[in-house]
């Protein structure tokens, strides 16, 4: 109404200006021209062009219409949207860029293990893009069988009734050439072969997307792969506090490790709390210590018959027929680290673990089934199985499977771990990657009959985190060798080793009083037990002098310190790594008592021979060297900041800069610089 108002108006003005104009005109005997126009009063041209400007700017008046809305795309089967999805945005971009090329059918597999999300990436994807489809399928994959029938389906759904078996799949693409752009999802498949059929390929179907789910990685040569990955620790962490009101963020944390950063586990835990109102704290506490329980219990709130527990039972089923050994690897993987497995663990021994180790091609095969079906990571030379795929695997196995198969594992570490820890270079290295495994086979007190391979493998393990200098975890594991090797008979030199190693861990501790027992009586078993010129008693004597110095008895260790360096370098030979230990202990006694001046041979010598045998950035040598630059600095040598700081930097980079050690080696360095 107010439109039709303003127009009256402004056709009342036109005409009221026109007669103006015309009379102005008349009056000169001639047509009024555009300047007869201009000669009126301003107000009056601009109460003209004001309404006129308001009616062009009209829709009407533009040509404009109201935008198109196009229909809603037809949808077969697609799941409801998630409403709590969570982070993948990186994984969302690279699946829209993968399919950006239009004009043919794009075919994009989406590669992950059993729970990692890989349906609710691939049904979150469908609706963030729905508007630029005209039809949208949802297919059950899992078994080929049953396509056909979704098919037939689908087709009468597109109004192809009247299509016989053979012709469904080519009828259902011919007719989404009027719906193009579509997508089809196919979930869970498994091999490209037996979806071959129900795939479009040729001209049979333009401008479409086919988005396949699988645990299988053998689509490289079919479609685009899109490896998904468990959630970063901050998406896990998002998604726990926000489905958990009240959960704090170091809580999340803690359950998001002990699940893995599973998507699916996480959901679980998130369900499980809330239906049963457990605080965050009490449901990780749970987690730590009856994992195995715990991945059976708790629902999905639109998949009440999807637990973990049973995530990968029907992969495990058809593992078992198809290569039974590969379950067996699968089961020995179980009870270790969810950390990478050095796969010569199964294959340095002449009897090894698994029986296709001892053919290459058999082996290969065994290990491929494992990645195969996604329930392992091939990376390099090692496997990775993930933590709660171990724990349902282990829930799956009786008492007696577990306590054989544990024992089978003690007996491979022992053959692979590095005995000679300060003497062989390469022994750290394989350490920290024995370590984790090591720690998982001996968690549990073992039966009598497995404990002396039990105290066998944690001593060494005490050994190597005392060299590396991780006391707090190596003094309780050392302890443990202690008392199960004291059950048995026959461990006098045994418990001599686990006596010495725990003597040396309580001296670094700062705890002299207590090391200086322990080191005597190792002492006098090795002395009992072994000849008079063995390199085992010149450790003995080594670690005692220096419990007796810090105890400043420096007259009662210096002999100590004398004959273990003799009896290592008559072993070893005078250039020996072990011999340079005898040299800092018999430093240490001369430094002690106020004679830098003859400690320095014995500590240069002991730097020479380490800077021969271990890498550059060893702790061993970063020790010799800040002793070097102490006993320098005690003789006035200027020259003491350099070997100061490159110590310093070595326990920076070995240690990390809050280690205690390394703070010390730090005030060290700047003092002598300064």
């Amino acid at each position: 109404m107010w439109r039709r108002l303003v127009g009256a108006v402004a056709a009342l003005l036109v005409l009221f200006v026109g007669s103006l104009a015309f009379n102005a005109a008349s009056e000169q005997s001639r047509w009024p021209g555009p300047l007869d126009f201009v000669r009126l009063h301003p107000w009056v041209v601009l109460l003209l062009l004001v309404p006129l400007a308001w009616l062009g700017l009209r829709p009407e008046a533009r040509g404009d219409r109201p935008p198109h809305r196009p229909a809603a795309p037809m949808t077969y089967r697609l799941p409801p949207r998630n409403t709590h999805f969570t982070g993948r945005d990186v994984a969302l971009r690279e699946l829209r860029r993968q399919f950006g090329s239009a004009g043919e059918v794009t075919t994009v597999a989406v590669h992950g293990l059993g729970g990692v999300g890989k349906t609710q990436l691939a049904v979150e994807y469908a609706y963030r893009h729905l508007s630029k489809y005209r039809f949208v399928g949802f297919v059950d994959a899992e078994d080929p069988d049953l396509l056909a029938s979704q098919f037939a389906s689908l087709a009468r759904q597109l109004g192809l009734a009247d299509a016989g078996s053979g012709q469904v799949v080519p009828g259902v693409y011919a007719t989404l050439r009027d719906r193009r752009p579509w997508l089809i999802i196919f979930d869970n498949a498994e091999k490209p072969g037996p979806l071959l059929h129900a795939l479009p390929s040729g001209d049979l179907a333009k401008n479409g997307h086919v988005l396949v789910t699988t645990r299988v990685s053998a689509w490289s040569g079919t479609a685009g792969v899109l490896d998904l990955h468990e959630f970063s620790r901050e998406e896990s962490v998002d998604l726990l506090m926000r489905r958990v009101p009240g959960t704090s963020a170091g809580t999340a944390d803690r359950i998001a490790e002990h699940l893995g950063d599973l998507p699916l586990a996480l959901e679980q835990a998130a369900g499980y709390m809330n239906f049963n109102h457990t605080p965050a704290d009490a449901y990780a506490a749970l987690l730590a210590t009856r994992l195995e329980e715990m991945i059976a219990r708790g629902e999905l709130a639109d998949r009440p018959a999807v637990v973990v527990s049973t995530l990968w039972q029907l992969s495990v089923r058809r593992l078992q027929e198809q290569h039974p050994q590969a379950v067996e690897l699968l089961r020995l993987c179980a009870l270790l680290a969810p950390e990478p497995v050095p796969l010569d663990l199964f294959t340095g021994d002449p009897d090894p673990l698994i029986a296709a180790a001892r053919d290459p091609l058999a082996w290969d095969a065994t290990v491929g089934a494992l990645a195969g079906l996604g329930l392992a990571r091939r990376e390099d030379s090692a496997l990775v199985v993930h933590r709660l795929v171990q724990a349902a695997v282990r829930a799956s196995m009786t008492p007696e499977e577990l306590t054989t198969s544990r024992s089978r594992l003690r007996r491979a570490l022992l053959e692979v771990v590095p005995r000679d820890i300060h003497g062989d270079p390469d022994a750290q290295p394989r350490w920290h990657t024995l370590l984790p495994h090591v720690l998982a086979v001996t968690k549990d007190d073992p039966p009598v009959e497995h404990a002396a391979e039990t105290a066998q493998l944690l001593r060494p393990a005490s050994e190597f985190l005392l060299a590396i200098g991780d006391r707090a975890l190596a003094l309780p594991l050392c302890e443990r060798a202690l008392a199960l090797d004291e059950t048995l008979d026959d461990r006098d030199a045994e418990i001599g080793f686990d006596l010495i190693t725990l003597a040396q861990i309580h001296r670094d501790l700062g705890a002299p009083e207590t090391a200086r027992p322990l080191a005597e009586r190792a002492l006098r078993l090795h002395e009992s037990c072994l000849p008079a010129d063995s390199p085992v008693i010149a450790t003995d004597l080594a670690t005692l002098a220096r419990t007796l110095c810090m105890l400043d008895e420096h007259r009662a260790a210096l002999p100590l310190a004398e004959r273990a360096l003799r009896i290592d370098e008559a072993a070893h030979g005078p250039d020996d790594p072990y011999v340079s230990f005898d040299l800092v202990a018999l430093a240490t006694v001369h430094f002690d008592l106020g004679d830098p001046a003859a400690a320095l041979p014995y500590i240069e010598r002991a730097l020479r021979i380490r800077e021969a045998h271990y890498p550059s950035d060893h702790l061993y040598i970063g020790y010799a060297l800040l002793f070097h630059a102490k006993a320098l600095h005690a003789v006035n040598d200027p020259a003491a900041w350099e070997p100061a700081r490159r110590g310093a930097d070595i326990l920076r980079s070995r240690l990390g800069a809050s280690h205690p050690k390394t703070e010390d080696a730090v005030r060290l360095a700047d003092s002598l610089r300064r």
